[in-house]
């Protein structure tokens, strides 16, 4: 284990925010967990678990003890009738790990292709792209409560998944696990017999333009690819979270009225007769694409898209984002709720 002190941060967020941690921790595995956890001199440290970096926007130097999850592995699991388990530790990166299953065999995980982060931080998130969401595959996970030391394992029940939400994104004295809990290892369940998922609009186009009508999980896999990369700028050349926004859900009633002002609003309809509201055109609507507080500015190319053009301060990025949500509120009467953690 390795613990360094005042080291730069902005190549652990992809949004490439400049900050500090004045201690951070690389844990490379449970035992290395357990050792920090057990040393008097960082038992009463406040302590951050940092993954990919890829949810956050850092708004100044962080004082906690920050903990760099770098705990790798991908192994089969199990097999039965009607799935398979996989398990990767939670310092794996999502992307390669989804690239990993298909190269094994394995379909299932592939329209949550090139999503940014780590395996360990897509529970948290509950993490979801084109139709599918880490709560529709997933299996158990493996934590360490940071307080104790205690391991233990959740199913998809106890961890609470919700829209872009679970119980480590909520504190509570009894239930929520936020800050308390640093997860080690997660196990999925690909469903069998394998069906793809192609209910999305830029995946029917995908199938008209090229004409297959069933493709296999190889083929989706790079139609999301080719997807995300056509609307989505590289963390790796333009800083950026990802969809800076929650898609807001309304009621039809609430729908039936922004469709009589607003009738190109995009929409989908979920199970439980709510509907879903494209929170991207929301905010193209009131004509932020392209502009710029400072340094942050909205994605030219994806509306949902906070950038940093260089040099972007994390109260850039709360000013931009808070005055989109201003905006959104007094056209739409709509509180857009932001998907990164602001530390």
């Amino acid at each position: 284990m390795v613990i360094e002190k005042n080291v730069p941060l902005q190549a652990f967020n992809s949004f490439g925010i400049v900050a500090k941690a004045h201690c951070l921790a690389r844990i490379g595995s449970q035992a290395e967990l357990q050792m920090l956890l057990a040393d008097p001199e960082s038992a009463g440290q406040a302590k951050f678990v940092l993954g990919g970096g890829s949810n956050i926007v850092l708004t100044g130097d962080v004082k906690s003890m920050v903990l760099k999850v770098e705990i790798r592995g991908r192994r089969f699991v199990s097999e039965s009738d009607k799935a398979l388990v996989v398990e990767a530790g939670a310092g794996e990166n999502w992307h390669e790990f989804v690239c990993w299953t298909l190269s094994q065999g394995y379909p299932g995980l592939e329209n949550m292709a090139l999503i940014p982060g780590t395996v360990g931080a897509a529970p948290v998130q509950n993490i979801g792209a084109y139709g599918v969401e880490l709560q529709d595959r997933f299996e158990s996970l493996d934590a360490v409560d940071l307080q104790t030391g205690k391991e233990f394992t959740l199913n998809a029940a106890q961890c609470a998944f919700g829209y872009r939400d679970s119980i480590f994104k909520h504190q509570s004295t009894s239930l929520g696990l936020a800050g308390r809990a640093l997860i080690t290892r997660v196990r999925l369940s690909l469903p069998k017999p394998w069906k793809a998922v192609l209910g999305y609009a830029d995946i029917e186009k995908k199938m008209l333009e090229s004409g297959i009508a069933e493709p296999s999980a190889q083929q989706v896999f790079q139609w999301i690819c080719e997807i995300r990369r056509a609307k989505l700028p590289d963390p790796a050349l333009i800083g950026n979270a990802g969809s800076f926004f929650k898609n807001p859900t309304v009621t039809p009633e609430q729908c039936a009225d922004i469709i009589a002002r607003d009738p190109k609003i995009v929409y989908y309809h979920l199970v439980d007769g709510s509907i879903k509201l494209a929170a991207g055109w929301l905010i193209d609507a009131c004509g932020w694409k392209g502009k710029s507080v400072g340094n942050a500015s909205v994605y030219e190319k994806q509306a949902l898209v906070l950038v940093n053009r260089g040099g972007a301060t994390g109260g850039e990025v709360m000013t931009l984002a808070r005055s989109i949500q201003t905006s959104v509120y007094e056209r739409f009467g709509i509180r857009l709720e932001p998907e990164p953690v602001f530390v």
